[in-house]
């Protein structure tokens, strides 16, 4: 899921080759104790569903790629109490993680179904199709790209 980085004041442009210099730009979006609300989109062929959700950073790490935190979930059906969540991210950043996961049978083709659902991942298509992301600097790029991977845990009073 991309985050739009809001420090920037104007987009840059996206370089075809790393300059070594491939961390996220430091941005107070990232650190620990931010919260954010949104939704998750859980909708499957049967019925189309939304959950209303609160993040929160817990751990933040840009060197290694790496963010944790917990969702809670407002809106679960059948759930009389919010369930909470902790989760574990990676950030694409080309020198830790690239758009391919690698990982949990995920081939290159679904990853590029999954990233290709966001606009902001258009303009980098090309390069990542010739070497998965590998010569992109991203490190100006308006938006920040992670993976995140959730253990539910179900807390109630």
């Amino acid at each position: 899921m991309p985050v739009r980085v809001a420090e920037n004041s104007a987009p840059s442009q996206v370089s075809g080759t790393n300059s070594g210099n491939t961390s996220p730009p430091a941005c107070t979006l990232l650190s620990v104790g931010q919260a954010f609300s949104g939704t998750q989109n859980v909708s499957s062929l049967q019925k189309e569903e939304a959950w209303r959700v609160n993040v929160r950073i817990q751990g933040c790490d840009l060197e290694h790629g790496y963010l944790c935190g917990t969702m809670e979930a407002l809106n679960v059906p059948m759930a009389d109490t919010p369930v909470v969540t902790f989760w574990e991210g990676e950030i694409v950043d080309t020198k830790n993680y690239t758009f391919y996961t690698g990982k949990w049978e995920a081939s290159s083709e679904d990853d590029k179904r999954h990233w290709t659902k966001f606009p902001s991942f258009s303009p980098l298509l090309n390069q990542v199709e010739v070497d998965g992301g590998k010569s992109l600097d991203l490190s100006n790029y308006p938006y920040i790209f992670m993976r995140w991977f959730y253990q539910w845990l179900l807390l109630r009073s």
